[in-house]
């Protein structure tokens, strides 16, 4: 279990530059995300012919994975929408809300009891929601779209749960890459149309970074995560992952200096997120050592 959380914090930590290189990158939300898909998805059919670890799945198989995949090409497209209309923090704390989703979402998808404590720390959350957008006119539109977002986000890792106990970790990355590339690349005729847009192909500059985004911050870290999902509950994960906001809003200000474009209420907001964190890690715990209490307990 400690290992678990390891690796949950070590993929938190990688998450966090998705933010920073989604600011950096040039390209609009739409063609980012469509040029994630295509050069991760590549990159990893790649690895998995020349390990040898490539595996065909049953057509209803095939689906089931594929639509995981195109509800994380929604995630995405809203997420770095977030980031475009206002700047990394305010899409990072708009996508916080990841946690009052899974926590109404999970137990209607699982059939099981609401935990009141989930609902009580998740509202502590939308509380620092609420406060900035109640105070920050101008991001208001980052804000939507970032929640927006972290809904199809806990939708996603719920469903992800259910589907990955009959795959390996490897297949449910390349077929979730797959779905969310098909989709991605149904829109381009209508999203080209639309923006009127001239050529769909990144510059020099965005196609590095573009690497960087798809090696590092997807393959290896949607690894990593459905790894963790496999030992850690979806509401864990999530509420966890609250503290992506925290590294990204620290690297956001040390590259962009974006500290001069939040107020009071912003860190108000960030320091009720913190909080819901904090209590839901000490639970947690709790409750883990408790539980290796009673197992010793009916072992003598």
């Amino acid at each position: 279990m400690n290992q678990s959380f390891f690796k949950l914090h070590l993929s938190i930590f990688i998450s966090c530059f998705t933010g920073i290189l989604g600011r950096i990158i040039t390209t609009n939300e739409f063609l980012l995300v469509w040029n994630r898909f295509l050069i991760t998805s590549a990159f990893f059919f790649f690895i998995l012919i020349v390990t040898k670890r490539f595996c065909r799945v049953h057509i209803k198989e095939f689906w089931k994975i594929t639509g995981l995949g195109a509800l994380l090409a929604i995630h995405w497209i809203l997420f770095y929408g977030s980031i475009k209309f206002s700047n990394v923090c305010v899409g990072l704390v708009a996508y916080s809300t990841v946690g009052l989703f899974a926590a109404i979402l999970e137990p209607i998808i699982l059939k099981r009891k609401f935990s009141i404590r989930e609902i009580l720390f998740s509202m502590i959350t939308i509380s620092g929601i609420i406060l900035i957008f109640s105070f920050d006119f101008e991001h208001r539109l980052g804000l939507i779209l970032g929640v927006i977002s972290a809904a199809f986000d806990a939708l996603f890792t719920i469903l992800n749960k259910i589907v990955m106990k009959r795959h390996t970790s490897n297949t449910m990355l390349f077929y979730e890459l797959l779905g969310g590339l098909i989709l991605t690349s149904i829109m381009i005729p209508f999203y080209v149309k639309v923006v009127g847009l001239t050529t769909i192909i990144p510059t020099f500059h965005d196609f590095f970074y573009l690497c960087i985004l798809s090696m590092f911050c997807t393959v290896w870290l949607y690894k990593l995560q459905i790894q963790v999902l496999k030992k850690l509950s979806a509401f864990t994960v999530n509420l966890t992952y609250n503290l992506e906001p925290v590294y990204t809003i620290i690297l956001a200000m040390i590259i962009f200096n974006e500290a001069k474009e939040l107020n009071l209420a912003f860190y108000i907001g960030l320091g009720l997120i913190i909080l819901s964190v904090i209590l839901q890690t000490i639970c947690v715990l709790i409750a883990q050592k408790q539980k290796a209490v009673e197992v010793v307990a009916v072992k003598e």
